[in-house]
């Protein structure tokens, strides 16, 4: 654990009046510099991990053990991550990585098209999953652990980042343990482009609506919750200072300064043990670029700037169903008629709203009302895009799940609430 005296004497130093240019400079810039392609797509795909004979969470060793074996004649290497965790990468640079709880999750490079992804999925995680099977490993693509409560899900990462984590998020009740150690998310990575800030602000206004739409864990410690996300219900009930939507058009980084001063680092405490905002520490003086970058990477609202949007806001939802999170949210965002008209359609968002989304899901009207609109447009963008971006048999696929779902006011968790 970090306190005010650990910061070592040759790192830079940031004023107050220079973090607003860190941001702009590194966060809301694409991650490529000027020129960088605007319509790539990435992903992050996380896995509840049960031993499929008990039932019970499986150990990260047991999981790990198991990729080892299955990744060996597939040339797939081991390492640590930056953090001190155990990582397993694939040749063309995607990545294995753990959860606190012992969650997998699978980040996938970004690609140039939305099907070159989808494809990539299917031919990493497919037969992945069939095998650990066989392993006697169950991957499972739940919003949240439906069955055991949070003492079955001790914290498996015993790093310093995790450390803190867990000793601040304990501190404000039971939601942040539930949050690191039970919950499984679908993250699509989508580049700023030419106007950012509008793709910022479109995507922030889209959560409540992506967290109804793919909600997915409707069931926790083997009681039903009330909730359609209670993953989503998780993130309201953590830590609002950290958490949440970003709405404002007109100065989002100026916003998003604010958002990250005030939310308090937990990283690091004072010599007697308490936690300060960010802005407490820059008015000690003092503040490195790696203390704001570490503090940066503690923020979890819905939509992440990191060089590129990264959109949380969805369940974990089965492997067939990839397409439509990747179509629904390519389709709205890269074809600018699209874009602005889901800038008109959505024209706000607010902390309630993401309090209905989770909660209510699609079975709350308004919000019902406004999804099937946004698949409207969202097809009719990915059909502007051409088959070249994403293919006719990917495109079906989101039909079906717009269909099958959204159109009759149903998600995934109305499937595993009759489970």
């Amino acid at each position: 654990m970090r306190t005010s005296g650990s910061m070592a004497a040759q790192d830079p130093v940031l004023e107050l009046g220079q973090l607003a240019g860190h941001l702009m400079g590194g966060l809301f810039a694409p991650a490529g510099g000027a020129g960088a392609p605007d319509r790539q797509v990435g992903a992050e795909v996380e896995f509840l991990v049960w031993r499929g004979d008990t039932g019970e969470v499986a150990p990260v060793a047991e999981t790990l053990a198991f990729l080892r074996a299955y990744g060996a004649p597939l040339e797939w290497s081991e390492g640590r991550t930056p953090k001190g965790t155990p990582c397993v990468s694939v040749p063309d640079g995607g990545r294995f990585t753990f959860e606190p709880g012992g969650q997998l999750e699978y980040s996938a490079p970004p690609f140039p098209t939305a099907s070159g992804l989808l494809a990539h999925l299917r031919e990493v995680l497919a037969p992945l999953a069939a095998a650990a099977d066989e392993a006697g490993l169950l991957l499972l693509t739940l919003g949240l652990d439906p069955v055991h409560p949070p003492e079955a899900a001790p914290l498996q990462l015993d790093v310093e980042r995790y450390r803190a984590m867990d000793a601040y998020f304990a501190a404000l009740g039971t939601a942040g343990a539930r949050m690191m150690r039970q919950t499984a998310a679908f993250q699509v990575s989508l580049d700023l482009g030419d106007q950012p800030f509008l793709r910022w602000t479109v995507l922030n206004r889209l959560a409540p609506y992506l967290v109804a739409i793919f909600a997915n864990s409707p069931r926790y410690a083997g009681e039903a919750t009330g909730h359609r996300s209670y993953r989503a219900s998780t993130w309201r009930a953590l830590d609002s200072s950290r958490t949440g939507i970003l709405t404002e058009e007109s100065a989002p980084v100026a916003g998003y300064l604010e958002f990250a001063l005030c939310a308090p680092d937990f990283l690091r405490r004072t010599q007697d043990g308490r936690w300060l905002p960010f802005a407490g520490w820059v008015a000690r003086g003092g503040v490195t670029v790696e203390d704001w970058e570490a503090h940066l990477s503690t923020l979890f609202p819905e939509v992440r700037p990191r060089g590129y949007f990264e959109v949380r806001s969805c369940d974990a939802v089965p492997l067939v169903w990839h397409p439509a999170p990747v179509a629904l949210l390519a389709g709205l965002v890269y074809d600018r008629d699209a874009l602005l008209a889901a800038r008109e359609l959505v024209w706000s968002s607010d902390r309630e709203l993401l309090v209905r989304a989770g909660r209510d899901g699609l079975a709350d009207p308004g919000v019902a009302r406004v999804a099937v609109d946004l698949w409207d447009l969202a097809l009719g963008g990915c059909a502007a895009l051409g088959p070249d971006y994403i293919s006719s048999a990917d495109l079906a696929v989101a039909h079906e799940y717009a269909e099958r779902y959204t159109r009759r006011g149903r998600a995934p968790a109305d499937d595993a609430a009759a489970s």
